[in-house]
């Protein structure tokens, strides 16, 4: 465990690289996080050593991801605040729950930071069973990876020049924000290796605004399949593990798309 002149020397240089990252000066912080600059000076510097109160508006103030908030917790001597598990809180799952039920017959798949599936509804299983090859399993599958990937679902996406530079550069946005965090790094790096992925492609344009919804369009024989992707996320988490969930809406964008879902459902 490190001793606490490390620790003193780490909760500085997090404060300035999440200060750093959402573009605000000292006195915008302390504005935003009603403290006095001077105070946040010192906290910057390593003359003064924050409460955990102090560490956690700071980090509400400048939107520091849960897990990096422990981090920034630990790192001033305190004890993590959000619990990091992997288990959900009861009601959390149970909301889970009643979404995948409620989207039925149509595809709801929940993944992690990192795009790993963690959960999808049974529509979901159908469709991306139909999709994937046999010996492909939705457990552990990575989403990006397999939009990229030769073997996987790239193959059937027929607009994918328009998905795979959307979710590339979505995915480098992600980095660009935690530079740090070695899984959506490593992820970056897989993907960037694919031979699916043009040339340019791999230099982001942050001049173009992420969209908030994506068209993904499969052909499957002669099955034609159009759905709009909608990512939400849970408000105000209190927990490291359902901070970092997202939830995929795969809604049918005609009535073909609709009718084969109820199809596939009722057989």
């Amino acid at each position: 465990m490190p001793d606490h002149d490390q620790r003193r020397g780490l909760l500085p240089a997090l404060l300035k690289y999440w200060r750093g990252q959402r573009g605000l000066s000292q006195l915008d912080l302390a504005i935003a996080a009603d403290v006095s600059s001077r105070h946040l000076s010192f906290l910057e510097t390593g003359r003064a050593t924050p409460s955990a109160e102090m560490v956690l508006r700071l980090a509400t103030a400048l939107d520091v991801p849960l897990r990096q908030v422990n981090t920034m917790l630990r790192s001033a001597g305190h004890p993590a605040a959000y619990e990091e598990g992997d288990s959900l809180p009861p009601l959390a799952r149970t909301a889970l729950d009643h979404l995948k039920r409620h989207s039925e017959p149509f595809p709801l798949v929940v993944v992690d930071r990192a795009y790993d599936v963690v959960d999808a509804n049974t529509a979901a299983h159908r469709l991306l069973g139909t999709i994937l090859p046999d010996d492909v399993g939705l457990t552990g599958l990575n989403l990006v990876r397999t939009t990229f990937d030769p073997g996987g679902a790239h193959p059937v996406i027929v607009n994918f020049d328009e998905v795979g530079r959307l979710l590339l550069w979505r995915l480098q946005r992600e980095v660009l924000a935690e530079p740090g965090d070695p899984v959506l790094r490593g992820l970056l790096d897989d993907v960037l290796a694919m031979p699916t992925v043009h040339d340019d492609w791999r230099s982001v344009d942050l001049g173009v605004a992420a969209d908030p919804a994506v068209v993904v369009h499969f052909r499957l024989g002669d099955l034609e399949l159009r759905f709009v992707t909608l990512v939400t996320a849970f408000q105000a988490p209190q927990n490291v593990a359902l901070d970092e969930l997202r939830i995929e809406h795969w809604l049918p964008t005609d009535e073909a798309t609709s009718d084969a879902c109820h199809l596939l459902a009722s057989s």
